[in-house]
C-alpha cells in the first residue's frame, strides 16, 4: 500500500457509487482488501502507508491505536454493504496486508473477516489470505487464524543472508520464515507464499541462490520474487545518497531474475505473473489475479484502495482520519476517479500483459499492433500466442515488460 496517494474528484459523504459502477456487477468477482496499517519497526525499504508506534503518537490518539481497529475496520465493511446496495456476489477473496497484520491477535483479523461474512457472505471456495511477519507468531497463532477462517497465509522472507536483512532493515532471524512454512502446514494451511526480493546493494549472486535454495526447500507453494525498488523518501534512499551502501544496478536485477527464474522452474514452480510463481494453478494467489485483470476489489482500511466497475477511489491515509470519518457516519474516500473507455483499454494492456496467458492483440491500437510484430521479431513476445491472438512475454520480455508495455500502449 503505497504511502502516497492521486488527486482526483472528491468521494461523495455516503460513499455513493455511480450508477454505471454496477452494471452487470454479478458477472464480476468480487475481493476485499482489508490494510492493517501497523508496523514495530520501519524497514528502510518501505514506502506503504504503515506507522510505527512512535509515528502515531500525539497523532489521532485513541482513534488511531490498533487496540480499536478490528472494530473500526468493521465499519467500513458495513459502508461497503450500504453503497453496494443489493449486489448479490459474495466474496471470493480476502487479503490483509499492511503494514503486519499480524501485529493484531488473530482473534481481530477473525473479527474484519466476519464483518465480510455477515455482510456479503463468503464463496464456498473463497481464498482467505493474511500477510504476516515471520517474529509476530507461532504455531498457536497460525492455529487461530486457521480456526478463523484463512487458509492461505503469505511470509515476508525478503532473503535468507544476515547481511542482505540488515541492509534492508529487517529484524527477522535468519531462518525463521522458513520454520513458519512448516508451522502453517502443520496448522492446516495448504496454501503457503514466501516473498522475496532480489537486488538489495550488497547481495551477489551467490547470496541470492543460497535465499532462493532456502525458500525452497521450506516447501511453499508459492513465491513471490520482486527487484528492489529504492522510493524517494525512504532511509536506504537516503543511505544511497550519502554513499553508504552503492546503488542498485538494473543488469545485477536482471541477472538475479534469471538465476529466480531457473531455480524456482527446477523446483516445479511455474511463472504466472512477471513477479509470482506457483507449484499448481490452485496455489496462485486469486486475490491478485483480480488486480490483474480488472476485476472489482474493495480496499478497506487507511491509504486503501479500491476499484468497482470502473470507479477506483482512495482511502485518507493517517489511521485517525480514516476512524474519524467512519466515527462521522462518512466515506473515509479521499478521492476518486471514474475510468474512461480508454482508461480501461490501456490499464487491460499494461496488467494483463504481465501475466503467462498475456492480453488479447485485439486491445491494441494500430501502433500498437505493429509493436506487438516487431516484439515478436525480436524476441519479446512469444510466436505462437501472437499466431492465436495473444501477447504473451518471452523470457526475455519479462525482463524488459515495462518497455515492451510502453509500446504496446503507444
Amino acid at each position: 500500500m503505497p504511502s502516497a496517494t492521486p488527486d482526483g474528484a472528491p468521494v461523495p459523504p455516503d460513499g455513493a457509487l455511480p450508477a454505471s459502477a454496477l452494471e452487470r456487477a454479478a458477472d464480476r468477482p468480487l475481493g476485499f482488501y482489508l490494510h492493517v496499517p501497523y508496523c514495530a519497526t520501519r524497514c528502510g525499504y518501505c514506502d506503504f502507508n504503515t506507522y510505527t508506534a512512535s509515528e502515531l503518537r500525539g497523532k489521532g490518539g485513541a482513534l488511531a491505536s490498533r487496540d480499536n481497529y478490528a472494530g473500526v475496520l468493521a465499519e467500513e465493511v458495513r459502508l461497503a454493504r450500504k453503497v453496494l446496495g443489493d449486489d448479490p456476489r459474495e466474496v471470493s477473496t480476502v487479503f490483509v496486508g499492511g503494514g503486519t497484520p499480524t501485529l493484531l491477535p488473530a482473534a481481530d483479523l477473525g473479527r474484519m473477516l466476519a464483518a465480510i461474512r455477515d455482510e456479503f457472505g463468503l464463496a464456498a471456495d473463497a481464498e482467505v489470505t493474511t500477510e504476516a511477519n515471520p517474529e509476530s507468531v507461532d504455531p498457536d497463532y497460525l492455529a487461530e487464524l486457521r480456526a478463523q477462517g484463512f487458509n492461505r497465509v503469505s511470509f515476508g522472507m525478503q532473503s535468507a543472508r544476515p547481511h542482505v536483512l540488515r541492509v534492508l532493515d529487517r529484524t527477522h532471524t535468519p531462518g525463521r520464515p522458513e520454520a513458519c512454512v512448516a508451522e502453517a502446514r502443520a496448522a492446516g494451511f495448504e496454501h503457503v507464499n514466501l516473498d522475496l526480493i532480489y537486488g538489495t546493494p550488497g547481495e551477489s549472486d551467490d547470496d541470492w541462490r543460497a535465499s532462493l535454495d532456502a525458500a525452497l526447500a521450506a516447501g511453499p507453494d508459492h513465491v513471490s520474487a520482486y527487484a528492489l525498488i529504492v522510493e524517494e523518501g525512504t532511509q536506504l534512499a537516503r543511505r544511497i545518497r550519502r554513499g553508504e551502501v552503492p546503488p542498485t544496478d538494473d543488469d545485477e536485477h536482471a541477472d538475479r531474475y534469471l538465476i529466480a527464474e531457473e531455480r524456482l522452474s527446477a523446483a516445479g514452480l511455474t511463472w504466472y505473473e512477471v513477479s509470482n510463481w506457483a507449484a499448481s494453478r490452485e496455489a496462485r494467489c486469486r486475490h491478485n489475479e483480480l488486480y490483474w485483470t480488472g476485476a472489482d476489489w474493495w480496499g478497506a482500511g487507511p491509504g486503501a484502495h479500491s476499484h468497482v466497475g470502473g470507479v477506483r477511489w482512495w482511502n485518507a491515509k493517517h489511521p485517525g482520519a480514516y476512524a474519524q470519518a467512519l466515527a462521522e457516519g462518512r466515506s473515509p474516500g479521499a478521492g476518486r476517479e471514474v475510468l474512461s473507455a480508454e482508461d480501461r483499454r490501456v490499464e487491460r494492456i499494461m496488467l494483463e500483459l504481465r501475466l503467462a496467458d498475456g492480453c488479447p492483440l485485439d486491445l491494441l491500437a494500430a501502433d500498437g499492433t505493429q509493436a506487438a510484430a516487431d516484439a515478436v521479431r525480436d524476441g519479446l513476445l512469444e510466436p505462437a500466442p501472437y499466431a492465436e491472438g495473444r501477447a504473451v512475454l518471452t523470457l526475455r520480455g519479462r525482463l524488459l515488460a515495462d518497455a515492451v508495455i510502453r509500446d504496446l500502449v503507444d
